[in-house]
C-alpha cells in the first residue's frame, strides 16, 4: 500500500478513536487570522502533530492547531487555524494532507482564506478579494504520482476549482452586511522571499490580481477529492514596486488581525446557509 494511503487511514482511525464527530466543511485560517470565530466549541483545541504522521513545524501568525465547531443545528465545522506551506520543507502532499483528510472524514466544502499582496495600485491593506481562479507559479502540484482511483480523475477539470455558486454566495452575504469584496485572480508561489517588482508586473500582466505562497495546492487536492472551494484573500500590503514601500511579515499580521473582524462575519454567514453543502454549480 502505497504510504500516504495508510498514513490517511491512520489518520482517520486516531480521528474516529477520540469520538469526534465527522465533518461536513473544513475551514483554513491564514496568516493573522487565527482568531476568527466561527460557532460553538465542540472539541479542541488541539495541535495538528497530534493527528499527522509526520513533524509539524508552525510559523508566526500560524497556531497549527484545529477545532471542531457547530455554526448552525447538525453542521460540524472543522476549523484549521493555521496549513502548512511547501517552502517550511514540506512536500505537496504534506501541505494538503489536512485536506485530504477532511474529504476522506465526509467533508464536503472547503474554505479558505489567506493573506496576500495586491498586485494593482488601488489594492489597499484591508481590502478583501474573493478568488475566481489561480495561476499557479509554485512549480508544484499534489497530484503528482500515483493516486487511489477512487480519490478522484488523474487528469481532474480546474475550469471551476473555485466553485462558482460559494462564490456568488459569499459576494451576495457581503452586499447584504455591507462589507466590500471583490474578485480576482490568485497567484501562487512557492515563497518564503515575496515576490521582485519585475516578478509583480508580470503577474499583473497574466491577469492576477493578489499573489501568495498558499491556498493553490489546497484547492487542487480539494476539488480533486469532490469538494467545492472557496477562497477569500485579505491584502494585508502592496506587492513590491506596487507602492515603493518595504515588505515585512509583521505588516501581514497587523492587517490580518484589523480584518478578522470582517472575515468572520463572511464566515460565520456562509457557514450558517442551509444550502451550503447542497447548491452545486
Amino acid at each position: 500500500m502505497d504510504p500516504l494511503v495508510s498514513e490517511l487511514r491512520a489518520a482517520v482511525g486516531k480521528w474516529d478513536a477520540r469520538g469526534w464527530p465527522r465533518p461536513h466543511v473544513m475551514v483554513v485560517t491564514g496568516s493573522g487570522l487565527a482568531a476568527t470565530d466561527l460557532g460553538k466549541r465542540l472539541a479542541g483545541p488541539v495541535g495538528w502533530g497530534e493527528i499527522l504522521p509526520f513533524p509539524v513545524r508552525g510559523i508566526v501568525g500560524h497556531p497549527l492547531e484545529i477545532e471542531l465547531l457547530e455554526p448552525r443545528q447538525g453542521r460540524v465545522v472543522l476549523f484549521s487555524r493555521g496549513r502548512l506551506h511547501a517552502y517550511q520543507g514540506y512536500t505537496p502532499a504534506q501541505v494538503v494532507f489536512t485536506v485530504r483528510l477532511a474529504a476522506l472524514l465526509g467533508a464536503r466544502t472547503l474554505m479558505l482564506t489567506n493573506s496576500s499582496g495586491g498586485l494593482h495600485p488601488h489594492h489597499r491593506a484591508g481590502d478583501l478579494v474573493a478568488v475566481r481562479d489561480h495561476l499557479n507559479f509554485s512549480g508544484l502540484n499534489p497530484l503528482y504520482g500515483s493516486l487511489p482511483e477512487d480519490w478522484g480523475p488523474q487528469f481532474p477539470d480546474m475550469a471551476a476549482a473555485y466553485d462558482p455558486g460559494l462564490r456568488r454566495r459569499l459576494l451576495a452575504l457581503a452586499a447584504e452586511i455591507g462589507v466590500a469584496v471583490a474578485e480576482g485572480v490568485y497567484v501562487g508561489v512557492l515563497g518564503p522571499s515575496y515576490e521582485t517588482p519585475a516578478e509583480v508586473a508580470a503577474f499583473r500582466v497574466l491577469g492576477g490580481d493578489v499573489v501568495g505562497m498558499s491556498t493553490v495546492l489546497e484547492v487542487i487536492a480539494g476539488h480533486h477529492m469532490g469538494l467545492r472551494c472557496a477562497a477569500l484573500s485579505l491584502i494585508s500590503n502592496a506587492a513590491a514596486g506596487v507602492t515603493g514601500e518595504s515588505l515585512d511579515h509583521a505588516d501581514v499580521l497587523d492587517a490580518g488581525r484589523e480584518a478578522a473582524g470582517k472575515i468572520s462575519r463572511l464566515l460565520s454567514g456562509l457557514l450558517a446557509t442551509p444550502e451550503l453543502l447542497d447548491d452545486r454549480e
